[in-house]
């Protein structure tokens, strides 16, 4: 790394991201997953907000910008917070931890839809083993697998995200003029409304005095929510963002040893090898050694550097017209743009 204190600040953006999901399980012990939401939200937004008034950053009135902020805050945080909250009333945190890392696997396939790129086979391939890791977790040849109601709901979570990753990508990346912290900011508040309207599903009931959910869903919205992004932007701004998203690989290391140390959970060998996979999966598919991208598209590193520098970066040389695609390359074409998505994206907004 070009700054050693950025390997600190990735370890503790890790344990902040990585312990989000067993801060969820302690603050379920006094609030509804509705209102566990909200808080989240409203402090992160406090946090984020209060930053950018110190940078002096101020929020946009595009209300055409608002409009694909509105669609980013509602899959890329309000929805999949409530989702882990609804999951995480049956399922350990360490598992949840575990169904969140297939977000980049959900990310490449719906990228499908996105853009036009060359595809590795590499990345395929690694598109294939990820989903072979998750089949494993779920072991749907077993009678008591884990595909339950609130695994489904975990896992909807993380497809929630990749939706979200994907629209950020074809409409709030590059072409706004402001920094990621800004538009962080931004999605919150209108997080914030989302977790307003979902209120009344179940977070109608009084809140339960208990001072550890309460310090936990504290520590989630503050931390783990506002200055945690605070710190991805800061190693993006001096890493780049392919660095900064490694995060994604500590993650679920991190919630299943707090799961196993402070809560007593337990993982069998399958759901642990199943892990491993997906994350050898997610490796494949964000390795950096591509063929050269067809006309249009984004470099990774130096686009995002100019965005937290105001000054978007897109591509403009073209490749000689070669006739029209066969169905395989398109597919290999849109595969690959769903797959540096995540590498660009994954740490732009806060989404754990």
């Amino acid at each position: 790394m070009n700054n050693p204190t950025n390997y600190v600040r990735l370890g503790v953006l890790a344990l902040l991201w990585g312990s989000s999901f067993l801060l969820i399980k302690l603050a379920l012990g006094a609030l509804s997953p509705t209102q566990i939401a909200l808080t989240r939200i409203v402090l992160g937004a406090a946090v984020l907000i209060a930053l950018c008034a110190l940078r002096g950053l101020r929020l946009s009135n595009d209300r055409k910008l608002w409009r694909h902020i509105a669609v980013a805050a509602l899959f890329g945080s309000a929805l999949p917070w409530v989702l882990f909250g609804l999951g995480e009333q049956t399922v350990d945190s360490g598992l949840t931890g575990v169904l969140n890392a297939t977000t980049p696997l959900w990310t490449v396939l719906f990228g499908l839809f996105a853009g036009r790129e060359a595809m590795p086979p590499a990345r395929l391939g690694g598109l294939l083993v990820g989903f072979f890791g998750v089949v494993l977790i779920f072991a749907p040849w077993q009678g008591g697998s884990l595909l339950s109601w609130g695994v489904l709901a975990c896992l909807g979570a993380a497809v929630s995200y990749g939706i979200g990753y994907v629209y950020i990508g074809r409409n709030l990346t590059g072409n706004h003029g402001l920094p990621p912290l800004t538009l962080a900011a931004m999605q919150m508040i209108a997080a914030t409304g989302y977790a307003l309207l979902a209120l009344p599903l179940d977070g109608l009931r009084p809140v339960s005095w208990d001072p550890l959910a309460l310090l936990a869903v504290a520590v989630l919205g503050i931390f783990g929510t506002g200055l945690a992004f605070a710190i991805n932007y800061r190693i993006i701004g001096e890493e780049g963002a392919t660095t900064a998203s490694t995060v994604a690989y500590l993650m679920p290391i991190v919630s299943v040893l707090l799961g196993w140390l402070l809560l007593g959970e337990e993982l069998g060998l399958r759901v642990l090898l199943g892990m491993a996979i997906v994350l050898l999966g997610v490796a494949l598919t964000r390795r950096t050694t591509t063929p050269k991208p067809v006309a249009g598209s984004e470099i990774e590193e130096d686009e995002m550097s100019n965005q937290l520098r105001s000054e978007p970066t897109t591509r403009t040389d073209e490749l000689p017209p070669i006739g029209p695609l066969s169905a395989w390359a398109r597919f290999r074409l849109a595969l690959l743009r769903g797959s540096q998505l995540y590498a660009e994206l994954a740490s732009n907004h806060p989404m754990k």
